[in-house]
């Protein structure tokens, strides 16, 4: 978008928050870069340069603006739809890849040589994958001063940075201010804040901005209502859960307020700030682009009603796509509760206890390596269903299926379609809710299907899919509103306390915990089938 002129200047000069995070101002006047929605005085047109990231911007020279602080906008929702090379680097650079293994080590996990990937992010971002995850450094550095009591020297290895000198140089450059006269210019309230809370180390109290609107509705409503015991949990009207971190482990609160998302952090080693972030705006959804979403379903007159009752729904993701894979399988042919009980023991057997005084969060989710040395006998479940389990986790212990945030979407596809007892259904929900491919679509999910009836849409897979074909690459997002046509528990926002939805507490208890019954059918019509199929495809083996 930056290259085009006219309508970024249109932007800045409107302050329309919705291009937050797509582009950058840079005043040539000042040497300072803004967010478009900056509060200041629109500048002259001709005093304008737009860039598509921070990094670029610092990179050409400029500094971050101390009003708008465009170093905290939302991140680009063109790496949320897009699958290609430099989306996938820039997850990865999100993911703090570059900090840990640097450039050679991101060009192995993509499967390019080092020069093409700087090369392709240059053209396209302006800055190469060592300046971006330099501006990451530095808005992570900026955090833990603003946040945190921590000395400077702490902060710095904290943050990224091989040397203090380095540290000090680079928030010099990027905010034209020393690291004290940051921490020097928070007002007194929030200077005292930073000190954090007594008896709790590590503990980080943030903003998660993002673009309005959000619904959080379904978005917490599906996280809690699928929740594992002892590694999720709704407390106090924030989700919480334990994270599985590269330099150590972490337990994020998130709790949905008005204009963004409150964060509080907790994590054993502050390294893993930056990555928690990230993977927490991603379970989220929170760099997408809800109106641009919204607009594109709207096109349909059958499917706006939907939009226009409760606009800007998001996708729940995941914060860890191996643990979703597996309990995408413990899912399958059982209830939301069965599939829950299936992963707290797995969870209490084979996890890794963590302590959490806020709450009762007591483990994290077993790793692949550590689920596939269990005994399968061992696996209350089908032999076929057992046998689909300890081949993905076989598989993602050896490293031959990879479920990252670089991997390419259709061939991670592919691949989950090959193994045994995986079927379109299976695959295309750990697409759309691991891999974060907008465009993953379930048309044969019972509880799709019965939404389109009601809308009047199709509802054999085969017509809904040519139907949804003007929804793309949105038809994840369609999903989310049409599964919000049912009355099920994950359309709803949980109580402040946890208990049932107002809406809810009234109905009549049912036997199934999915959003919509199935007709049994005769013994006559019944046929082996594979654990994915049709008659499996629930709502409730979405988890």
């Amino acid at each position: 978008m930056h290259t085009d002129t006219e309508r970024c200047v249109r932007a800045v000069q409107s302050k329309d928050a919705r291009f937050d995070g797509w582009f950058f101002t840079a005043v040539t006047t000042t040497r300072i870069y803004c967010r478009p929605s900056c509060p200041v005085v629109p500048p002259k047109p001709q005093n304008m340069i737009f860039y598509p990231s921070a990094a670029a911007c610092q990179q050409a020279g400029f500094r971050a603006c101390k009003r708008c602080r465009p170093d905290t906008s939302p991140g680009s929702p063109e790496w949320n739809h897009r699958a290609d090379l430099v989306a996938r680097a820039m997850r990865l650079i999100g993911d703090g890849v570059v900090d840990r293994d640097g450039v050679p080590g991101l060009a192995t996990r993509l499967g390019y040589s080092t020069r093409q990937i700087e090369r392709q992010l240059l053209a396209e971002l302006g800055a190469g994958p060592l300046a971006l995850a330099r501006a990451q450094r530095a808005q992570t550095a900026r955090l833990l001063i603003e946040t945190t009591p921590l000395p400077m020297a702490e902060i710095a290895f904290a943050a990224g940075f091989s040397s203090i000198r380095t540290f000090n140089d680079t928030v010099r450059e990027v905010f034209a201010l020393s690291p004290s006269e940051l921490r020097a210019r928070l007002p007194r309230n929030r200077a005292g804040a930073a000190a954090g809370t007594p008896g709790l180390p590590g503990v980080l109290n943030l903003r998660l901005p993002f673009r309005a609107p959000l619904n959080p509705d379904n978005l917490f409503g599906h996280l809690v209502a699928t929740a594992v015991p002892g590694v999720e949990e709704w407390r106090d009207g924030a989700y919480r859960r334990t994270l599985r971190l590269p330099y150590g482990h972490g337990i994020a609160g998130l709790k949905p307020m008005p204009d963004h998302i409150a964060c509080r952090l907790t994590l054993s080693d502050l390294r893993d700030l930056s990555v928690a972030i990230s993977r927490c705006r991603r379970l989220l959804d929170l760099d997408a682009d809800p109106v641009a979403v919204d607009d594109q379903l709207r096109t349909d007159p059958l499917l706006a009603p939907l939009v226009d009752k409760a606009p800007g729904r998001r996708v729940p993701r995941t914060v860890d796509e191996a643990e979703f894979a597996v309990r995408a399988v413990l899912g399958q042919q059982v209830s939301t509760a069965a599939a829950r009980t299936h992963a707290a023991r797995l969870v209490t057997a084979h996890g890794v206890p963590v302590d959490d005084p806020e709450g009762g969060l007591t483990h994290l989710f077993p790793s692949p390596r550590a689920l596939a040395a269990l005994d399968p006998e061992s696996l209350a479940m089908p032999r076929t269903r057992r046998a689909t389990f300890t081949t993905l986790v076989g598989q993602l212990a050896e490293g031959t299926l990879h479920l990252g945030v670089e991997s390419d979407w259709g061939q991670a596809r592919a691949t989950l379609l090959a193994l045994p007892g995986f079927g379109p259904w299976t695959a295309d929900v750990i697409a759309m809710r691991a891999l974060g491919d907008p465009d993953a679509f379930l048309p044969t999910d019972l509880g799709i299907r019965r939404a389109a009836r009601e809308l009047g849409l199709p509802s054999t897979p085969v017509a809904l899919t040519a139907r949804a074909a003007a929804w793309r690459p949105w038809r994840a997002y369609a999903v989310q509103y049409l599964w919000a046509a049912g009355s099920h528990p994950i359309n709803f926002l949980p109580a402040q306390d946890g208990s049932p939805h107002p809406s809810e507490a009234t109905k009549p208890a049912s036997r199934t915990t999915t959003p919509h019954t199935r007709t049994p059918r005769t013994p006559a019509a019944r046929a082996p089938r594979t654990p994915d199929t049709t008659r499996t495809s629930r709502i409730k083996d979405a988890q």
